[in-house]
């Protein structure tokens, strides 16, 4: 099993910035994909960025050049950090990680973090 606790969620200007943090635990050794997801009210589940254990990264159109994934292994965190953000950017933010065991793919979620971008 893999836990997944997300933190740094709110309410910021547009134009400002949020880093979230995904803070995992248990067997993390074999997990080979961490990424952010988000969901909007009434929108479907969207990948937002994600990264691999080499540390590949990968982001949705709409964040390339604001968003940067990024992840600290010696502290088993995952991290967000999303500039010059926009109302259309308020969602709630899940991470996610996906570990693979014997050749079975596992896939493990956060509670997620509410992200609102008003004036």
């Amino acid at each position: 099993q893999v836990q997944l606790v997300e933190s740094g969620g709110g309410l910021v200007q547009p134009g400002g910035s949020l880093r979230l943090s995904c803070a995992a635990s248990g067997n993390i050794f074999s997990i080979n994909v961490m990424g952010w997801y988000r969901q909007a009210p009434g929108k479907q589940r969207e990948l937002v960025a994600y990264i691999t254990s080499g540390g590949g990264t990968n982001y949705a159109d709409s964040v390339k050049g604001r968003f940067t994934i990024s992840r600290d292994n010696a502290k088993n965190t995952l991290y967000l950090q999303m500039n010059s953000l926009k109302p259309e950017d308020t969602a709630v933010y899940y991470c996610n990680a996906e570990r693979s065991v014997l050749g079975t793919s596992y896939d493990y979620w956060g509670q997620g973090t509410q992200v609102t971008v008003s004036s």
